[in-house]
C-alpha cells in the first residue's frame, strides 16, 4: 500500500497548538456540542460524538473537559446556537483553500473570512469552487513504538476496513472512506492503540508549490484563519519549503 506520509506536517500543527491549547479545546468544544444536539450525549450510539471524542483525545484534551462540554450541550442552559458552514476560495498563487466553519454569527464569520482572503490577495469563492480538488477521507495516526508490529497493526488495520497503511520513520498513517472511519477507529481504539491523530481530512488530489514570493501571504493567511474561532479546520492543497515547517 502507498501514499504520501503527512505526519511531518501532522507533528509540526500539533506542536503549534500545544501552544495554543486553550483555543483548541475551544473549537473542540463546538464539536461536541453541534454532535450532542444531533445525535444525544452517549458516544454508544452517537457515532459523530465518539470520533470527536477520538479527535479531542488525540489533542490531549483532559476527560474532565470532554465531559464538561457534552454535559453543557445536552443541558438546559446551553443556549447557543452553533451552525456548521463550510467556505471555499483561492490563496496566492491559485492554491485551493477549504475551511470548516462553526460559528453562531453567520454574518460576522463571512465578512473576516473574506477580509482575510482579500488581504493575503487572494478571493472568496463560490461553494463548490475547490473542493472537487480534495477527496475526503479518514485519517488515522499511530505513533511508532518499540511495542508496536508493523505487519500485525497493518493486518489488524487493513480488517478494520482501512485503504491504506503508510509506515513512517515516526508514525503510522492510516487511511480509510469517511464511512468506514468510526468502525475503523473503534477497531484500533479496541486493541489499545492510542492516536497522534483521528479525524476526517480532506487530502488535495494534486498540490500547488507556493512560489518564495508568495510564502510570506500565505503564511500569514493560513495563521488567521487558524488564529479566529470560529475555524474549525483549514485544508490547502499548497506546497510549502520544508524549512517553514522548522520555524
Amino acid at each position: 500500500m502507498s501514499g504520501h506520509s503527512k505526519w511531518a506536517n501532522i507533528k509540526h500543527k500539533k506542536e503549534k497548538t500545544d501552544a495554543q491549547k486553550g483555543k483548541v479545546f475551544t473549537k473542540i468544544g463546538r464539536e461536541i456540542s453541534i454532535c450532542v444536539r444531533q445525535g444525544g450525549p452517549d458516544p454508544a450510539s452517537n457515532s459523530k460524538l465518539a470520533d470527536v471524542i477520538a479527535k479531542a483525545k488525540a489533542n490531549n484534551m483532559p476527560n474532565d473537559n470532554i465531559q464538561r462540554a457534552i454535559k453543557r450541550a445536552s443541558g438546559e442552559s446551553d443556549d447557543s446556537v452553533y451552525e456548521e458552514i463550510t467556505y471555499e476560495g483561492y490563496g496566492p498563487g491559485g492554491m485551493a483553500v477549504i475551511l470548516e466553519i462553526i460559528t453562531n454569527n453567520r454574518n460576522r464569520i463571512a465578512s473576516e473570512i473574506r477580509h482575510i482572503f482579500d488581504k493575503a490577495g487572494g478571493s472568496m469563492g463560490a461553494t463548490g469552487c475547490v473542493s472537487w480538488m480534495f477527496e475526503t477521507k479518514g485519517v488515522i495516526v499511530i505513533e511508532r513504538t518499540p511495542d508496536i508490529d508493523e505487519d500485525t497493526l497493518m493486518m489488524q488495520a487493513i480488517e478494520a476496513g482501512a485503504e491504506d497503511f503508510m509506515p513512517g520513520d515516526d508514525a503510522f498513517e492510516i487511511t480509510c472512506s469517511p464511512e468506514d472511519f468510526s468502525a475503523v477507529r473503534t477497531a484500533l481504539e479496541g486493541l489499545g492503540y492510542t492516536f497522534v491523530q483521528a479525524e476526517v481530512d480532506r487530502i488535495p488530489s494534486n498540490t500547488v508549490e507556493v512560489i518564495p514570493d508568495n510564502i510570506k501571504k500565505v503564511n500569514w493567511m493560513l495563521e488567521n484563519f487558524e488564529d479566529n474561532d470560529d475555524v474549525q479546520n483549514v485544508f490547502h492543497n499548497g506546497i510549502l519549503p520544508d524549512d517553514e515547517d522548522d520555524e
